[in-house]
């Protein structure tokens, strides 16, 4: 069986077993539908499933549609960056995580200066614009408790700032076979019902919230546990991306890569992307493509994009769907 049978047969298992369920929305982007004279989407949810790659089958970039390489490499970089900015995104035309900085502007505009509100590309247009020093930008684009910030500086009571996966790679290196190679991203200090003050945003809690790495058989495997996955939109780009960070740290640790395992707490369809996946369910996978990585790079701060290079990569038609803003407060 193709790998990629697994995913499409998650789809089908959500559209055809899925609980409908209704979706958090914040008033103002309850307006924003009304606006538009659309009736917000529903979900339909399982809950507990996993899939897994192994990485010597080739890369596990989807082929039944045509998948965003390009935008997955700048944000696994951004996280990797420590960055909590949408500046470095905006900067190279990414626009993945735009809506969720946007809506903390919005919101405290409509509440305090109502004359200075500005639609979503204003406000992508103006951090675009302004330089990364820039007030503005410092205050708006920042999402705060977002993965990077997570990964590479998670803020400890003493004042430090910890380097989860700086920790894990030196473990790697040194003592392979410990079973506590895990990074988190759940923080509660950034999850605005619980935040502390000037912590919480409109970004939703971390969906991807927790991943290990572990050595078994002389091979290195990375485990994700999700507790919330768009599985149309959002999971293409994370069976990817965690795939690419296990190429990364497999190399820079000097292991070689063995399995990608995505666990799944809430997997779940919105209902305007319904159609696009019962098209992509009667389409049949290509050959896994091949991720080369520029063999010359030796520590996990020193990636670029220009170091990442895919071949032999098939694909059918690209599929688009909207992106729901769901979260906030």
């Amino acid at each position: 069986m193709h790998p990629e049978q697994q995913y499409l047969d998650l789809l089908k298992d959500i559209l055809e077993n899925g609980s409908k369920k209704k979706i958090f929305f914040t008033p103002e982007v309850l307006e924003e539908y009304k606006k538009r004279g659309e009736e917000p989407p529903y979900l339909k949810s399982v809950f507990g499933r996993q899939i897994r790659f192994d990485l010597s089958q080739g890369f596990p970039l989807l082929t039944t549609k045509k998948t965003f390489l390009r935008g997955i490499i700048i944000e696994l970089l951004w996280f990797l960056r420590g960055d909590s900015n949408i500046k470095y995104l905006v900067d190279n035309n990414i626009h993945i995580w735009d809506e969720w900085a946007w809506k903390m502007y919005h919101k405290d505009a409509l509440k305090n200066n109502p004359e200075k509100d500005m639609s979503q590309e204003e406000f992508i247009a103006k951090i675009k614009e302004l330089p990364a020093d820039d007030e503005f930008v410092k205050k708006w684009g920042d999402l705060k408790g977002v993965y990077g910030r997570q990964w590479r500086r998670w803020p400890a009571s003493d004042g430090r700032e910890i380097d989860q996966l700086a920790w894990v790679i030196e473990g790697l290196k040194t003592k392979p076979y410990r079973k506590s190679y895990m990074v988190s991203a759940w923080n509660p200090d950034f999850i605005y019902t619980m935040a502390s003050p000037g912590n919480a945003t409109e970004a939703p809690p971390a969906c991807h919230t927790i991943f290990q790495f572990a050595v078994v058989n002389d091979k290195l495997n990375l485990g994700l546990y999700q507790r919330s996955a768009d599985i149309f939109l959002g999971v293409p780009f994370n069976i990817a991306s965690y795939a690419l960070l296990l190429l990364m740290v497999s190399q820079v640790v000097d292991i070689p890569a063995g399995d990608f395992v995505h666990t799944f707490g809430d997997v779940h369809a919105y209902s305007d992307h319904f159609e696009q996946i019962k098209e992509q369910i009667k389409r049949k996978p290509y050959p896994f493509p091949e991720m080369k990585i520029n063999p010359d790079i030796k520590n996990i701060d020193d990636f670029k994009y220009e170091d990442f290079n895919l071949e032999n990569y098939q694909y059918h038609p690209p599929l688009r769907a909207p992106i729901a803003n769901v979260g906030g407060f």
